[in-house]
């Protein structure tokens, strides 16, 4: 029986692509594929795999266009910004290819009489990467592009939300020259995604989603023996000290907190002020978000699209209603975002004050546009708070004494610790999670550890 599979657009919820699931033929064939093609592939100079690399990503963003186009209509980004996914595509891309040689060149042991010893890195084979839809291109190049140039074949499962993303990702790397079966697509069903994780074709799994995903990843993988790499959720903070640039901790958090609306697993999600520039940081930042429009993604004047789905909106409205009912105050007015209407995925931006940890605003994800803003006596109060989190993605400390902002930093509990910046990757650092924001490491020359093994070489050059 043949299983479709349909994408709806948040933009107008009209059935945007239908494809085919892949069956169990389909899906041994792509494992078969996948296995002798990286056979020839490992044994492929890292040079030639260097440069077909970089054909890939000219290849990819010269559509950039249609592909910003495709991204609107699939998952809500507003058209005005969907083109900065090609950007941050090709960013990662490129450093990932560049330092490549850096990250797999092997390790020569200092001499040892009369022994040579070296620790090189060997592909694992196949790597599974599962990549989410609200940022489908981003989140798939960590793992692709390094499983691809360290001689792995890749097997990529998007979101049904963002289909056309793993396959306009294929398309790219085969319009440059990779050889059949190293790098392919395959449109899954959860359950289907389960066993095929449980297969013994596959070697590595690369997960972005939410923690009961990578719970089933994790679950799925059991005694297989194999790497699980997972970039979960977040509930990430901010915390702005008395002595910080005012505007530009408005200006920075605001955007991390409401860019993409809201959809961001670094995303800035609660805020701790000093409370020396508590009220007019909450005036300033009120008066920064009334000033987006809410509205159909393909506008170029909106700045603020649809949540992904209706059922998305309801859960942050759900989360709002709650805080509003335990005393939080709301400081925007859905009305003067004539968009905002119950029963569609259309939300408007909320600032919420008077909360606390008892509301779930604060503890809970919630993937949408609002942020709570608490005040706070000093560092210690906001540590505490920043630290009292089931997640952590990223922490953000604005500060204009850089010292103390970094001591601070080295009692956050977080993967990623920026200071007077926000919700932004550098593909030269590590991007990896503590607590339920997951476990291991993506990005980064550490980011191809987790895409190869270690073999040692240990030759006695004489015999007595």
């Amino acid at each position: 029986m043949t299983c479709i599979q349909r994408t709806y657009s948040p933009i107008d919820g009209r059935l945007y692509v239908e494809r085919e699931l892949a069956g169990p033929s389909q899906i041994s064939a792509a494992l078969t594929a996948a296995a002798q093609a990286q056979q020839a592939w490992k044994a492929t100079p890292l040079a030639d795999r260097q440069a077909i690399g970089r054909k890939a990503v000219e290849a990819f963003v010269a559509h950039k266009e249609a592909i910003a186009s495709e991204l609107c209509w699939q998952m809500g980004r507003p058209i005005r910004y969907a083109g900065s996914e090609v950007d941050g595509f090709a960013e990662r891309a490129r450093y990932m290819i560049e330092v490549a040689p850096q990250a797999l060149a092997p390790l020569t042991l200092p001499d040892k009489p009369h022994f040579r010893r070296r620790i090189q890195r060997e592909p694992l084979g196949v790597v599974l990467v599962i990549a989410p839809w609200n940022y489908p291109y981003l989140t798939a190049i960590n793992a692709v592009m390094p499983a691809i140039m360290a001689g792995n074949a890749v097997i990529l499962k998007h979101s049904a939300q963002t289909p056309l993303c793993a396959e306009r990702m294929v398309a790219a790397f085969s319009a440059a020259g990779l050889p059949e079966g190293v790098f392919q697509y395959l449109h899954l069903s959860h359950a289907d995604t389960e066993a095929l994780i449980a297969t013994p074709g596959i070697h590595h799994v690369a997960f972005t989603g939410s923690v009961p995903g990578g719970a089933m990843v994790e679950r799925a993988a059991a005694g297989r023996f194999i790497g699980v790499g997972l970039e979960l959720g977040g509930k990430d903070p901010a915390y702005v000290r008395a002595d910080a640039n005012l505007a530009h901790a408005v200006a920075t958090t605001m955007d991390g907190a409401f860019f993409n609306s809201g959809q961001s697993c670094c995303g800035i999600e609660r805020i701790y002020v000093h409370a020396s520039l508590y009220d007019a940081f909450v005036d300033q930042a009120v008066a920064l978000v009334k000033q987006y429009r809410l509205g159909r993604p393909d506008d170029p004047i909106t700045t603020l699209g649809p949540v992904v789905k209706t059922a998305a909106a309801e859960f942050v409205r759900g989360q709002v209603a709650e805080a509003l009912s335990q005393g939080a105050t709301a400081h925007l007015d859905p009305a003067d975002f004539p968009m905002d209407q119950p029963g569609t995925p259309y939300l408007a931006p909320q600032v919420l004050t008077g909360v606390n940890h008892s509301m779930r605003v604060m503890t809970e994800e919630s993937f949408g546009p609002v942020v709570g803003i608490q005040k706070v006596a000093d560092d210690d109060e906001a540590l505490a708070l920043m630290n009292d989190s089931a997640f952590g993605l990223t922490a953000a400390i604005f500060t204009r004494d850089i010292a103390a902002g970094e001591a601070l930093g080295q009692r956050v509990e977080t993967g990623t610790l920026f200071i007077n910046r926000c919700d932004y990757l550098d593909p030269a650092l590590a991007w990896t999670g503590v607590k339920h924001s997951g476990r291991g490491c993506s990005l980064s020359q550490l980011g191809y550890e987790a895409l190869t093994r270690p073999k040692s070489f240990h030759i006695k050059t004489e015999l007595e």
